[in-house]
């Protein structure tokens, strides 16, 4: 395929372009097993560095804030240099990070190496869904291939647990990284036989200005949230959110008076690509936390090993693979946004369920919850992003695609770091370390930044104090997950409202 050019929109995809789809979907499963991999290496991982909890937020999530500060750049640059080329300079970007990463021997420095990560996984995301556009021009076809690739990453959450867990358990947290780098390799050798090159000529220049505007924004805020969250230096907290706020404001601003803006704010005028991108956001905001809830849930309070813990969460990867895939022919014969209003209202059901598994003894409750409001969720990506990727013009499909994974990206870390700031707050609440005799000052402090660091604490006490210890900080633990729960479901719930006002069906491309 000539660059800048693209065939007639009825012509059939032929077996070159299925197999360059598959050829794509490597990264993307590669980024969501790296993700949930995490998730369950957090109990080793804290045990190792002994990061502090607003530090744990930071290694789980400035992943995903760097990768949506980066997200939209890095697609427009994708579209001026070449998304193929764009492609592969983030595969080795991301094999040298990820190997960073591995040997990081401080929270500071795996801080570090996760957004440095974010910023060369942000050249992966955007290129793969804007060469979708270039391959697949037949509408049923670039439906069905965006199912795959929302696919891919369920897939690869449904795998991570798995692999991560017996990587886990018989090597050590950092190794769970080092699975990247050989794939990545793979990627670079056979993108330049599959997949065609595709630059738009017309593209305008990469405003890195804006860029930065909006990463600072976003970063500035969450700073805020989370210090809030700890309790300490309120006043700090306070002027951190009111400067991202600011930076944000100024950002939407500059994106109005340039001529070729970073983000195009006149999409958002229209209500189906807005909503599209809200719903979205509400989605992801609420499921991956939900999940890092229900790792340590697995490990630190029912005990399970993090390859046992792995086999009770990959299920909920299959149900979002298959729900994925399933979604074109859903849509087909029920109306888009009567899915989307379906869905959320049944995840709703998910995360009331969830709510009752620490009254309820064993696994059950929590595992029948999580598939319940897999379910419900399972459609929303397919569709939303179809939304967004076909009310652009060919041309900004970069740009689009930046913008609809971003949704993605800072609905998950947004998600992590709110309801993560907020479970910290219930936990302590809940602690009652008063009721804890016999700890010293720095014991009390380390109980009471969570549940892995009570853990930790209890192993060098004596019988009968450790034995309370884990006892309060399980509890502790159990009622902030239930509470999280039913935030949850509230949100999930306000957001079946978003959906049914904001998407109905003749505003949908």
């Amino acid at each position: 395929m000539s660059e800048g050019t693209a065939p007639e929109a009825s012509q059939k995809a032929t077996a070159r372009e299925w197999i360059g789809l598959a050829v794509l979907a490597m990264p993307c499963l590669i980024y969501a097993m790296d993700l949930t991999v995490l998730n369950l290496a957090v109990p080793s991982l804290a045990a190792d560095l002994r990061p502090t909890a607003t530090q744990l937020l930071w290694i789980v999530d400035v992943y995903g804030f760097m990768v949506a500060g980066f997200l939209v750049t890095m697609g427009t640059l994708g579209d001026r240099i070449g998304r193929r080329r764009m492609l592969m300079i983030g595969a080795v970007g991301f094999g040298l990070t990820s190997v960073l990463a591995a040997f990081s021997t401080s929270p500071e420095m795996l801080i570090a190496a996760r957004a440095l990560q974010g910023i060369t996984g942000a050249t992966l995301a955007p290129s793969t869904l804007s060469l979708i556009r270039v391959l697949f021009h037949d509408d049923r076809e670039r439906t069905f291939a965006i199912g795959i690739w929302v696919a891919s990453f369920s897939t690869g959450a449904a795998l991570g647990p798995v692999f991560g867990g017996f990587i886990i358990e018989h090597l050590w947290w950092g190794a769970v990284f080092l699975i990247n780098a050989p794939l990545m390799a793979i990627l670079l050798v056979l993108a330049p036989w599959l997949l065609p090159e595709y630059r738009d000529e017309t593209a305008g220049r990469s405003d890195f200005a804006s860029a930065g505007l909006a990463l600072v924004s976003v970063l500035a805020a969450i700073y805020g949230v989370k210090k809030l969250a700890e309790g300490s230096e309120p006043v700090l907290a306070l002027a951190a959110v009111a400067f991202g706020l600011l930076l944000g404001f100024v950002f939407v601003r500059r994106q109005q008076r340039l001529a070729d803006p970073l983000i195009d704010i006149r999409l958002f005028s229209l209500p189906a690509f807005s909503g599209a991108l809200a719903v979205n956001v509400m989605g992801l905001f609420v499921v991956m936390a939900t999940f890092l809830f229900i790792a340590q849930y697995l490990q630190s309070v029912l005990d399970l090993g993090p390859f046992e813990a792995g086999l009770w969460t990959a299920p909920s990867g299959i149900v979002f693979a298959i729900g994925s895939v399933l979604t074109p022919a859903l849509i087909a014969r029920v109306p888009r946004v009567k899915v989307l209003v379906g869905g959320f209202l049944l995840a709703t059901v998910g995360f009331a369920i969830l709510a009752l598994a620490p009254a309820s003894p064993g696994i059950l409750t929590l595992f029948i919850g999580m598939i319940v409001l897999c379910i419900g969720l399972a459609p929303v990506g397919t569709i939303t992003t179809d939304i967004v990727l076909a009310a652009a013009p060919k041309e900004r499909a970069g740009a689009a695609s930046a913008i609809s994974e971003t949704s993605f990206e800072f609905g998950a870390a947004a998600g992590i770091a709110v309801l993560g700031s907020l479970f910290a707050v219930l936990y302590r609440a809940s602690l009652g370390l008063s009721d804890l005799p016999g700890l010293a000052a720095d014991d009390f402090v380390t109980v009471a930044s969570g549940i892995e660091g009570a853990l930790d604490v209890a192993q060098a006490l004596a019988p009968e104090v450790a034995e309370r210890v884990v006892l309060h900080a399980r509890q502790a633990f159990m009622d902030a997950f239930a509470a999280i729960s039913l935030v949850a479901a509230l949100f999930s719930a306000a957001t079946a409202a978003l959906a049914h006002i904001f998407l109905s069906e003749d505003e949908t491309p």
